[in-house]
């Protein structure tokens, strides 16, 4: 185990150093040039949902594989609730009505103010109560992937909610994308297809194109280059972030063939998937699959009057009852003077009646 952590640490070490020779004798060919990739954010552990942001959210994503104890939704959404926005993105959701169990564990502090759901594929955006005054503009679009999975109720694509809140243009889309590891191209064809029709249909030319946009799912990317037990060695170690290197999502994106200019807190949790249910250990079956990061949350920022800070990206692992983890995020918007929002021009107008 020691040398294979050797090996990823030179690798992950050359790699790096060869981009900043390149950087500092200006050696940038035409393809690095042309995309962005991933660009991994650091976590600013100081906002607790204060008053300082603008506009705080909560995100969570999380393949159920068709179960729900209630506790578990109680203790995903907390206590406090002092986000601003909970945008709750789920992958094969079970049949029972899981927006009333979020709409009961959520009732004293939180509103639904958009759904969008196509079979176990969902997606739901709650305000604070009497919120609806700062909602604009709520649209809802999905995009089906061909396949039997809905026969059992596993139903691949993405489904998505546009929402203009407090003046900010958003677009959240929850997705499940194929699985196994070897369909990659697979999977950077399907976040084509889903970034090019998403709300492409009867769109109003003079609405405002999304300032954030939030991809949150199984996306399905798995660990390549390296065997199980190598993989769990380095992760019963914490030594899991050298896993990064051998993640496809990551790769593809430095290929330029998906998710170009989004952002990414580190990686610092250990694989969401594939566990044991009931339990917080790697798959036991006879498959013994790779433990993999198949469960994402990324952000794009298309507007210089906003600034994020993101604040947390983790797993819950205290959650057991599915074979993944839910994987949660905290973000935090701020606006420039230069844009006015939605809630200043309610205070506004208040003052002048």
């Amino acid at each position: 185990m020691e040398g294979l952590c050797v090996k990823l640490f030179e690798a992950s070490r050359k790699k790096y150093k060869m981009k900043r020779r390149k950087a500092a004798m200006g050696m940038v060919d035409s393809f690095e040039a042309s995309h962005e990739g991933i660009k991994t954010v650091d976590i600013q552990k100081r906002c607790e949902f204060s008053g300082s942001s603008d506009l705080c959210i909560y995100f969570v994503t999380w393949n159920m594989n068709g179960k729900v104890p209630c506790e578990d939704i109680a203790k995903i959404v907390g206590e406090e609730r002092k986000y601003d926005l909970l945008v709750m993105g789920l992958q094969e959701a079970p049949r029972n009505n899981i927006l009333k169990l979020l709409k009961n564990t959520l009732a004293h502090t939180h509103m639904l103010l958009g759904k969008a759901v196509m079979q176990s594929l969902q997606l739901y955006v709650f305000g604070p109560k009497n919120s609806e005054q700062f909602t604009r503009e709520v649209k809802v679009d999905k995009h089906e992937i061909g396949g039997l999975g809905w026969l059992i109720r596993r139903k691949k694509g993405a489904v998505g909610v546009r929402i203009r809140y407090k003046g900010i243009q958003m677009v959240f889309i929850s997705c499940h994308l194929s699985a196994h590891a070897r369909n990659v191209e697979e999977r950077n064809n399907q976040f084509k297809h889903i970034s090019n029709s998403l709300f492409s249909k009867n769109t109003n030319p003079y609405s405002r194109p999304a300032q954030l946009t939030v991809w949150l799912g199984d996306l399905n990317y798995r660990l390549q280059g390296i065997n199980s037990y190598p993989a769990r060695d380095l992760i019963h170690g914490n030594l899991h972030e050298m896993l990064t290197s051998k993640d496809q999502l990551l790769q593809e994106a430095e290929r330029g063939e998906i998710f170009n200019g989004y952002c990414e807190g580190a990686l610092a949790f250990k694989p969401t998937y594939k566990y044991d249910i009931g339990s917080s250990s790697y798959d036991t079956s006879h498959k013994v699959r790779v433990p993999s990061w198949t469960d994402r949350i990324l952000f794009k920022i298309d507007s210089n009057k906003i600034n994020a800070t993101l604040h947390s990206y983790e797993a819950i692992e205290s959650i057991r009852s599915s074979d993944h983890k839910p994987v949660k995020a905290h973000l935090c918007l701020k606006l420039t003077d230069i844009q006015t929002t939605d809630s200043q021009i309610l205070l506004q107008n208040h003052h002048t009646d």
